[in-house]
């Protein structure tokens, strides 16, 4: 299992676009097959930055995501409103505390 995670910047009046369209696609991109986990993080000096957290079981699971016709929806409608070109970091866990 290993965590994604993409940095976006938006312009500022597309904010709530993005977040009336990652409300109605939470679900799917969640329920895709090997995702286990998804978060949306907001910066807490910059609006306009937001990070997705996903834990996927495989990097095969995020290829098959990337490839789908759910990405290529989701990332249609994001990708026109980023104010600077995303950034994606794939991670290992290496210390996990409960």
């Amino acid at each position: 299992m290993f965590t994604r995670i993409v940095k976006m910047v938006f312009e500022p009046q597309h904010i709530p676009i993005f977040l009336n369209n990652f409300e109605e696609v939470k679900e799917k991109i969640r329920g895709f097959e090997g995702c286990e986990f998804l978060e949306l993080y907001r910066d807490k000096n910059q609006e306009n930055i937001f990070f997705t957290y996903s834990r996927w079981n495989a990097e095969v699971d995020l290829e098959n995501y990337r490839n789908s016709d759910l990405f290529k929806e989701v990332w249609s409608v994001t990708k026109p409103m980023f104010k600077e070109k995303a950034e994606a970091w794939s991670v290992d866990t290496l210390v996990k505390l409960p």
